[in-house]
């Protein structure tokens, strides 16, 4: 992969940024899909958050990049060759190395066997063994699965996608082979609302959702203009140059990750979450576990001890505007009501 465009070198798009860094953060938070404009951007953003964080450690030969201190996480090779076999009371111990975070796109015409992973045909005639070859799903656990057009894409694929990203498990039963292992993603979809939309359902399982909207004004067009010119024009230098706010923004998000834990949901804004998703009259209680997911995050990202009402105002239009029935005798848009419905909250 070439040189990404820096994260904080990308002008406005605020929401878009900041729900890719919830996300960076607590993956748990169920994966961010952007809507929006052509060109104003999307995958800019989500490939020049990989290149922001860090690298991760991970088991040497391992397909699956698996986290060498944290065996509950790790495949089932992996956990075998951690423990001690034979005469040895201690395991040998698994060698670890640096890799990047990895950001794998998924085409939109990839089949299901290339998601999933597949029998390795290669090795199954030249040998007469049965042997797993990974898919694109092996090949992002830790790290993020991108689907551009992710509204033109299969719905049984997105099905699948979607429930792997949920549990953090690829679970491959076909051709003989009985395959288990992590995929523990984060899924970020990008497309443009023009060529058709997603499902609901499926809408409601993407974590975050954010309007990616074409710049409005004079002065905010010409300085994208500007720094997109000087990127493509020498990259090393447009790098080197914003390399000093990418620190900044890779020391926060590594502060949040640790801090996050102990970051407090007092149960007033528990409360405010759920008077809010009542009074959107969104199903389910996946709106408020997103909510205060995300909220906590963002609290995490400002190094607050705990959520506030102003964490809730910030990630609740992105949490909550993908999650709401439409209702036919009110023609505002779901952004509008969850702004309306925030304004009734804390209207006292």
């Amino acid at each position: 992969m070439g040189i990404a465009f820096p994260f904080a070198a990308i002008v406005g798009q605020d929401e878009m940024k900041l729900a890719l860094m919830i996300a960076a953060v607590d993956p748990k938070v169920g994966g961010v899909l952007a809507f929006g404009d052509r060109g104003a951007g999307k995958s800019t953003a989500v490939r020049a958050l990989a290149a922001l964080l860090p690298p991760m450690s991970a088991v040497v030969g391992c397909p699956y990049q698996c986290d060498p201190a944290d065996a509950a996480a790790q495949c089932a090779e992996c956990r075998a060759r951690s423990k001690p076999s034979g005469k040895a009371k201690k395991p040998a111990g698994l060698k670890a190395h640096q890799v990047p975070v990895p950001v794998v796109d998924l085409p939109l015409g990839a089949t299901e066997d290339r998601v999933v992973g597949a029998l390795d045909l290669e090795r199954a005639l030249a040998h007469g063994e049965k042997s797993f070859e990974p898919g694109l799903l092996a090949r992002a656990n830790r790290g993020f699965l991108y689907i551009d057009e992710v509204n033109l894409l299969e719905d049984h694929l997105v099905d699948l996608l979607l429930d792997v990203a949920a549990s953090g498990e690829n679970v491959v039963e076909r051709d003989g082979l009985s395959i288990r292992h992590p995929a523990r993603l984060v899924l970020v979809g990008t497309g443009n609302p023009e060529e058709g939309e997603l499902r609901p359902q499926l809408l409601d399982r993407f974590g975050l959702s954010v309007e990616v909207k074409t710049p409005a004004d004079l002065p905010t067009r010409i300085e994208v203009i500007k720094r997109r010119d000087a990127f493509e024009t020498d990259p090393a230098a447009f790098v080197a140059h914003w390399e000093k706010e990418e620190a900044k923004q890779r020391k926060r998000i590594l502060a949040a990750r640790e801090h996050i834990a102990s970051v407090k949901v007092a149960d007033r804004e528990l409360e405010n979450a759920a008077r809010l998703c009542m009074a959107l009259g969104t199903d389910g209680l996946r709106g408020e576990l997103t909510l205060m997911r995300a909220a906590r995050a963002a609290a995490a990202l400002d190094g607050a001890k705990a959520v506030d009402d102003g964490h809730l105002k910030t990630v609740a239009p992105m949490a909550l505007r993908h999650r709401l029935r439409r209702n036919p005798l009110d023609d505002s848009g779901s952004s509008v009501r969850v702004e309306r419905a925030l304004n009734e909250l804390f209207a006292t």
